[in-house]
């Protein structure tokens, strides 16, 4: 998983917490808010983004009934993307750095979006992946979120030495989810489980007070774990992997046009604002789609950051399509504006990000250039940062996106102009040596001013992932000793590998998810 360096200029402070600091509302009434994230979905997995194959006709209602974002950009994996969205700064100051060895958990001296939107008087609730610390006082319960029903790790099935893991034997079918600090054994496939578990939530909740459900699935990830009958729907029409990634999504679809038609049943249409994002670059569809873009997850180029962002609320905002540079850090302010949440002076330091309602409200809004960071991380586990510095990392402006893809520690920028060339096929930079010197001064300052900030980077994890061994507690059993080996920290020739890109290890169910 990574972690990607978003940040931004300091001009336009006043456009970013324009109407958030006084706890008024910018619309005529405050929302109910659903927020829907998939996992390793790409811009290009979308009919209404022009995939030739894949249909999604419930998401797409949400692109065509919504305003849709068309140049917004997240990390290139997902624990930092998730980071971002949750506290509205770029990932490496809530010292998340990678997406395993302790290094995705998010600092306690950070607070989410759920805290505030509590503080504003609603009722939260997150279903699916977590993926921000697995110990009880990293937990969504712990950070501002009245109920959960999620699984551990990076995705279901997921183990790593220390404390990033799942529950022991869990698959996409029937996983035992942590549910309100117990786990319970679910029936289903995994999307259909989150989906159905946050409808039953909203039914109870709904006309008490607003509430915030975060629906975060972890399809399409690998393991490509899918129905048969939704694979069915894609086989023979492209590659096998792929038939399989796009059965996920189909099923992934079909809840989402389940849930909009019980909003619509309930008569809370109107009073719902439904935002869809997916948390980084695309993975097992690119090949097949990648929307004219270079680069996939794990990646600094477009194709590793730009994610598609639909905000529908019927009869608040019209559909409309953004076309300026916005980033997950803008989720926070913007939802805390239209909560009405008043923020405190340290919230107010913290958030990095601009509110979005300008360009809710009308899409030509003043909007000033900004200057955005991407980094992917992971420099192996206890080497100094700096041995990564300029490894897969970019800088971006409206019309700039200076690129580092090597993974030593030495420059080697490269410069598109991607309002001309979104492929990122021509690499411009002897032509525009000015334009490298400013953005190569900003990514200087910025790294400099995130190093306090990287606070996991000597962290050391249990001997047990927490999630299994509070599971074995409940339900008897515990680890054998092949699998205890493999997830003791002092294994450190299996967390070199890992930091590196890991290895499967199929006998005791431990396997790398990138």
């Amino acid at each position: 998983m990574k972690t990607w360096l978003l940040g931004i200029t300091r001009i336009g402070l006043l456009v970013m917490f324009a109407g958030i600091c006084g706890g008024e509302t910018p619309f005529s009434t405050r929302p109910n808010i659903i927020f829907i994230l998939t996992d390793d979905q790409g811009y290009g997995d979308l009919s209404c983004n022009g995939n030739p194959v894949l249909k999604t006709p419930n998401i797409d209602r949400l692109h065509n009934e919504g305003v849709r974002f068309s140049d917004f950009h997240v990390s290139p994996t997902c624990a930092p993307t998730r980071s971002a969205l949750l506290t509205g700064r770029h990932e490496f100051r809530n010292g998340i750095t990678h997406t395993i060895l302790e290094r995705e958990r998010m600092t306690l001296k950070s607070t989410t979006l759920a805290q505030v939107l509590k503080s504003a008087g609603y009722t939260t609730g997150v279903f699916g992946k977590w993926h921000l610390g697995d110990e009880d006082e990293y937990q969504p319960e712990k950070r501002g979120f009245d109920e959960v029903f999620v699984h551990g790790g990076g995705g279901i099935g997921q183990t790593y030495p220390g404390s990033c893991g799942d529950a022991p034997g869990n698959t996409y079918f029937s996983p035992a989810i942590k549910h309100n600090s117990r786990f319970e054994k679910t029936d289903g496939y995994c999307t259909d489980v989150f989906f159905r578990q946050a409808t039953k939530w909203i039914a109870s909740v709904k006309g008490k007070k607003p509430f915030y459900a975060y629906i975060a699935t972890n399809v399409p990830h690998s393991p490509l774990q899918v129905l048969p009958e939704d694979e069915a729907r894609y086989t023979g029409k492209v590659p096998e992997n792929v038939a399989k990634f796009f059965g996920m999504l189909a099923n992934l679809d079909d809840n989402v046009g389940r849930l909009l038609a019980k909003l619509a049943e309930w008569g809370i249409e109107r009073d719902t604002l439904v935002v869809f994002m997916n948390d980084n670059g695309g993975t097992a569809g690119c090949k097949f789609f990648n929307a004219g873009m270079r680069g996939t997850k794990g990646t600094a180029w477009l194709g590793g950051t730009r994610a598609s962002s639909f905000w529908r609320w019927p009869g608040t905002l019209r559909p409309a399509t953004v076309n300026k540079l916005c980033a997950h850090i803008d989720f926070f302010p913007t939802i805390a504006e239209i909560a009405g949440a008043k923020l405190s002076d340290d919230v107010k330091a913290q958030v990095e990000g601009r509110s979005l309602v300008p360009l809710l409200k009308d899409t030509n809004a003043a909007w000033p250039d900004r200057i955005l960071f991407t980094h992917l991380g992971r420099w192996p586990k206890g080497a100094a940062p700096a041995t990564g510095k300029y490894s897969v990392c970019s800088v971006r402006n409206t019309r700039w996106h200076l690129v580092s893809a090597g993974k030593g520690g030495v420059k080697t920028w490269q410069l598109y102009d991607v309002k001309a060339d979104i492929g990122e096929q021509n690499d411009v930079a002897a032509q525009h040596p000015d334009a490298i010197k400013e953005l190569d001064a900003a990514y200087e300052n910025w790294w400099d001013s995130v190093q306090p900030q990287l606070v996991n980077e000597k962290a050391t994890g249990p001997k047990i992932n927490p999630f299994k061994e509070q599971y074995w507690k409940q339900f008897g059993g515990g680890p054998d000793e092949a699998l205890l080996k493999e997830m003791d920290p002092a294994a450190n020739s299996w967390r070199a590998g890992a930091a590196k890109g890991g290895k499967k290890s199929k006998g005791n169910k431990i396997e790398e998810r990138k």
